[in-house]
C-alpha cells in the first residue's frame, strides 16, 4: 500500500509500516537530551533492529554515531525517514525524501501539513503524521 493520505492510514496499516521497516533516518536529529529526536532515537537504538541513522547538518556526533549533513549523504536509502523540523521546513524535507528514493515519510507528533502530506502521497510514499515511532513502535513490536 502506498500513497495513502496520513489521516486514512489504518492502524493495521501503521503497524505494517512499523514491522516492515529495515532502516530509519532520524532528519533533525539532535545532541540535546532533552530533545524528543534524541529521546527517540535513545529508544530506537536500544529497543528496535532498525539500522538508525541520523541527519544533522550542525552536528558530527550522536549518541556515539555518525551523523549525516543530508539524507543524501547516507551510505543507505532508508526505508523510513522520520522527521523531527520545523513546519516551515517539511516541504524540503519531503522534497529530499522523494529524492532519495525512500518509502515512508514520517512526521513526528505535532506535524502536520496537508499540502504536504498530499504531495508524498502523490509520489507514492506512506505517510504518517502527528505520530511517534517510538510510541507506534512499543505499541505494535514492545
Amino acid at each position: 500500500m502506498t500513497g495513502t493520505p496520513a489521516a486514512n492510514l489504518s492502524i493495521g496499516e501503521r503497524a505494517r509500516i512499523v514491522r516492515e521497516t529495515r532502516s530509519v533516518a532520524v532528519l533533525g536529529a539532535s545532541a540535546n537530551p532533552a530533545r524528543a529526536s534524541y529521546f527517540v532515537s535513545t529508544y530506537l537504538l536500544a529497543s528496535t533492529n532498525y539500522e538508525v541513522y541520523f541527519v544533522n547538518p550542525t552536528v558530527s556526533e550522536i549518541l556515539g554515531r555518525p551523523v549525516y549533513p543530508s539524507l543524501d549523504a547516507l551510505p543507505v536509502v532508508p526505508d523510513l525517514v522520520d522527521v523531527f523540523r520545523r513546519s516551515s521546513e517539511l516541504d524540503e524535507a519531503l522534497t529530499d525524501t522523494i529524492k532519495v528514493g525512500a518509502r515512508t515519510f514520517w512526521l513526528q507528533l505535532g506535524l502536520t501539513d496537508a499540502p504536504v502530506e498530499a504531495r508524498a502521497a502523490e509520489a507514492g510514499l506512506q505517510v504518517v503524521a502527528d505520530r511517534c515511532l517510538k510510541i507506534e513502535h512499543a505499541r505494535f513490536a514492545g
